[in-house]
């Protein structure tokens, strides 16, 4: 028996440790800093029906109770939480032990080598396996949605196929291989997406209020699709100089089979899975703001366009556009700390 120890509660810890722990041949342990919170037994549905029933071996804050003799250990946390993580867990950590991402576009595997070292075994997921949302907190929560297949970054282990293999079996879908870690961890969704729509919309914000909470993607203009265009375009610059295959990250404009920015706003604005997502904004008593204390600053910025701006200033590459919009979005962040 594979022994997992899964290390935070949000969304996707939840359907991690109900679709993983429901299996007979894994063992599944969580480290958390709310253990109180969380029954042993989870329970995850799907949009088909099916239902997942697990329990958890051991729920602990302590990493000392979790980590030695685990087989793999998967990160489920956000950006800021990475670094601290692997330095709390890292002297319980035995040579076995393959440590690994539910999302690699946060630093993952920048933090991994600095705390952990070159020679760990580590291993992350270039996009996320489901998407996730709890329903009640360390109880139960729906899986919303599977991938087709997953692809993988590993280093350092031995018998990379058997890990493949056993991750295609742990999550139930066909797994492939990359070449190199920056497949994984560089990426033009969030860091790039996300980046650019939110600069598009309040870089020049007066802060007049709206009269309604905008939809990030339906609403989608083509002044936020030329940005994407001009930023992804350096971003691949960027990928034809590092030791990857850079085919393994397409073009937004082939992602999205689009031609031009008013192509890609269309096809943006017109993804049904995507119609009620809402931009990051608050309401107040005169209408709606941004919310510049959302994930989608904390995180995509500090903890995604970050490691493109540093790996291209490396390389001694020009990068104005994600330059400026980097700029302006630590700025922010910079300002909601204080």
């Amino acid at each position: 028996m594979k022994k997992i120890t899964i290390c935070g509660g949000g969304s996707l810890g939840h359907v991690c440790i109900g679709f993983l722990s429901s299996q007979e041949n894994l063992s599944v342990n969580l480290l958390t800093n709310h253990p109180a919170k969380w029954n042993r037994e989870i329970t995850v549905q799907d949009t088909n029906g099916n239902v997942f029933k697990g329990n958890l071996a051991t729920i602990s804050s302590n990493p000392q109770d979790v980590i030695p003799d685990t087989d793999v250990v998967i990160l489920c946390l956000p950006g800021f939480l990475i670094k601290q993580t692997l330095e709390q867990i890292k002297p319980y950590l035995s040579e076995k032990t393959v440590v690994g991402s539910i999302v690699s576009s946060t630093g993952f595997f920048f933090f991994a080598h600095e705390v952990l070292g070159e020679k760990n075994k580590l291993f992350g997921f270039q996009r996320v396996p489901f998407i996730a949302r709890v329903v009640e907190y360390g109880k139960n929560a729906n899986l919303l949605g599977y991938k087709s297949s997953l692809n993988i970054a590993v280093e350092n282990v031995e018998d990379r196929e058997s890990f493949r293999s056993f991750v295609e079996k742990s999550f139930n879908t066909p797994v492939n291989l990359l070449q190199s870690f920056y497949e994984a961890c560089l990426t033009n969704s969030n860091p790039i997406l996300h980046t650019g729509r939110l600069y598009s919309m309040w870089h020049g914000w007066d802060g007049t209020p709206y009269d309604h909470c905008i939809l990030f993607y339906k609403e989608w203009t083509e002044d936020a699709a030329q940005w994407l265009i001009d930023m992804d375009a350096e971003f691949m610059r960027l990928l034809g100089k590092l030791p990857m295959n850079q085919k393994a990250v397409p073009p937004l404009l082939e992602y999205y089979e689009s031609t031009d920015a008013k192509s890609l706003a269309a096809k943006l604005s017109s993804i049904k899975a995507f119609e009620t997502i809402k931009a990051p904004m608050k309401e107040t008593e005169n209408g709606w703001i941004p919310d510049f204390e959302s994930r989608y600053f904390t995180e995509d910025f500090p903890f995604g366009l970050r490691f493109i701006v540093n790996l291209s200033r490396t390389y001694g590459l020009d990068t104005p556009k994600i330059n400026e919009v980097y700029n302006w979005g630590m700025e922010i962040c910079n300002q909601t700390k204080k």
